[in-house]
């Protein structure tokens, strides 16, 4: 807890010691991050920079984007968050992630404390300490701009805090705190579906807290707030034509054809490389079989913390609500995590491709506190030496559990920081020649693969125009399709192709005897063409 200190006449709170500790490992976390902000890493790509060309136009006035270009069911809050630092600074990979670095810090708060709310101040510096670490998978979900993550994590925290204080009646002005609890979901659905078993589960921890307010004002303040953070959204599928409304798009989106992996193959991703890869056990490139250990006990910390909650709602039967709001919230981040986990392993992708698709599962870091919380009461009555042999021996197992959870999450982030950053930052080198030579040279209109073109465009503040081709020389995902007509009309548009990629090889045998006469260089890994006359095949 925090304790007043005298002061030349006021009172000012003092930090007491988990609160110290948990404050030097959430700044320890900041200036990690910060780092590998200044220095762009995790690398940066093309999905990233739609958001950030968006953060430009919207910067500039020239657009205000609801969804992302190209889409209609990811919101661009983070755009609009960005687009101030754009506008002063010009277009830049830190610029761009700054405020989702800022996004973060606001999320330890957060998280430390409602953990004290419901546990220990001991156990949420210890959650803050685990949350401060993070190798390449856990820290591109934290800090690159890809839409909704960032935000909806802060938001869904403060959602149950705002809960927690209304049990309690430390909430003074309940009317307009339930309105902006009404307002973060709006926004938390308008920006990211993937977070919806968490708003589901925190509306009913709200409406457990005060249900009967919720017959007056406070629930048109509720409905009215999430009208208003949604509104974005609203508008936009009201103008959608048939088949481009958010549902639609993103049921086809989430809906693959062709034969479904069989239950146990998207059980097997999502426990054995989802849980560990979003809790920030294993490398990027995937779990060893001493790392997938946590995927496996995943399940029963969950059932071990409902039990919990519900044991301890139990004996606080009879209580003022504020005294039994703690179990209710602990069950719903149980209950949000089950929900998310369930919804992701019904996906194809859990299977077919766990390691891309992780990044879903980002989410389970809200219930963090939640599924320790067993593993931290075991250990904690056996080491005060007032539990059986069997109590000890279940919290000696436990206190190894969270040791052996701190040092591999800790070996793998130093191992990330000392050797997994160089390649991003060669990658990020290159794309910066590439991005100097076309901006002072030319072609200033150019054609590349999907990966090459926006983190071009964004990379050259849109003095060099991309539009996108497949592999077989054929129209891509031009996400932003004024890109893709500036190209079309350019009367000599150049190519920009990864050396000896499928593309380069096609180019070449497209191009024949003119492959070496035309002006051809080489920056920075990639070959630039420029024919003398337009080379479009699709025409």
């Amino acid at each position: 807890m925090s304790h007043p200190e005298q002061h030349r006449g006021r009172r000012r709170p003092r930090l007491d010691r988990p609160a110290l500790v948990a404050l030097l490992f959430g700044l320890a976390g900041v200036v990690y991050r910060l780092v590998l902000t200044l220095f762009t890493v995790p690398v940066s790509n093309s999905d990233e920079a739609t958001f950030g060309l968006a953060a430009l136009h919207i910067a500039r006035g020239r657009e205000h984007p609801v969804f992302l270009y190209g889409q209609h069911y990811m919101g661009m809050l983070e755009s609009y968050l960005a687009a101030p630092l754009v506008a002063v600074a010009g277009p830049s990979w830190p610029v761009l992630r700054l405020p989702m670095l800022a996004l973060y810090a606001v999320f330890l708060y957060l998280i430390h404390r409602l953990t004290r709310r419901l546990c220990t101040p001991w156990f949420a510096a210890f959650v803050v300490g685990l949350l401060a670490l993070g190798p390449e998978r856990v820290v591109r979900d934290q800090l690159t701009v890809v839409g909704g993550r960032p935000e909806v994590k802060p938001a869904v925290l403060l959602m149950l805090l705002i809960t927690v204080g209304l049990a309690a009646g430390t909430v003074h002005r309940r009317r307009l705190a339930v309105g902006l609890f009404g307002l973060l979901v709006g926004l938390a659905v308008w920006s990211d579906w993937l977070i919806l078993p968490y708003l589901a589960v925190a509306g009913l921890a709200l409406v457990w807290a005060v249900r009967r307010e919720l017959l007056g004002w406070s629930g048109l303040l509720l409905v009215a707030g999430v009208v208003v953070g949604v509104a974005p959204m609203i508008v936009d599928n009201l103008r959608a034509g048939p088949g481009d409304d958010s549902l639609t798009v993103f049921r086809e989106v989430s809906t693959k054809a062709g034969p479904q992996p069989p239950w146990s193959d998207r059980i097997r991703g999502g426990l054995l490389e989802g849980v560990p890869l979003a809790h920030g056990l294993c490398p990027v490139d995937g779990c060893g079989r001493w790392q997938q250990w946590f995927g496996v006990l995943y399940p029963v910390l969950l059932v071990a913390g409902a039990a919990l909650a519900v044991l301890a709602y139990r004996r606080a039967a009879g209580a003022p609500r504020g005294e039994r709001v703690g179990p209710v919230v602990q069950l719903a981040l149980i209950a949000g995590a089950a929900l998310t986990l369930l919804s992701y392993v019904r996906s194809p992708l859990a299977a077919t491709s766990p390691l891309d698709n992780a990044r879903y599962l980002s989410v389970l870091q809200l219930s963090l506190p939640a599924v320790l919380w067993p593993l931290w009461v075991a250990a904690l009555t056996a080491w005060r030496g007032t539990s059986s042999v069997l109590g000890r021996f279940t919290g000696a197992l436990s206190a190894a559990v969270l040791a052996a959870l701190t040092v591999t999450t800790l070996v793998v982030t130093v191992l990330f920081a000392a050797t997994g950053t160089a390649a991003s930052r060669t990658e990020e080198r290159q794309a910066r020649e590439l991005a100097a030579a076309l901006r002072a040279d030319g072609p200033h209109e150019v054609y590349g693969d999907y990966w090459t073109c926006n983190r071009l465009i964004f990379n050259t503040d849109e003095s060099v125009i991309c539009g996108v081709l497949d592999g077989d020389l054929s129209p891509g995902q031009n996400r932003y399709r004024p890109y893709w007509r500036q190209v079309g009309r350019a009367e000599r548009p150049g190519y920009v192709v990864e050396i000896d990629s499928p593309m380069d090889r096609r180019l070449r045998r497209l191009l024949a005897d003119r492959a070496d006469a035309s002006p051809v260089r080489e920056v920075g890994g990639y070959r630039v063409y420029h024919p003398d006359t337009p080379v479009r095949p699709w025409r």
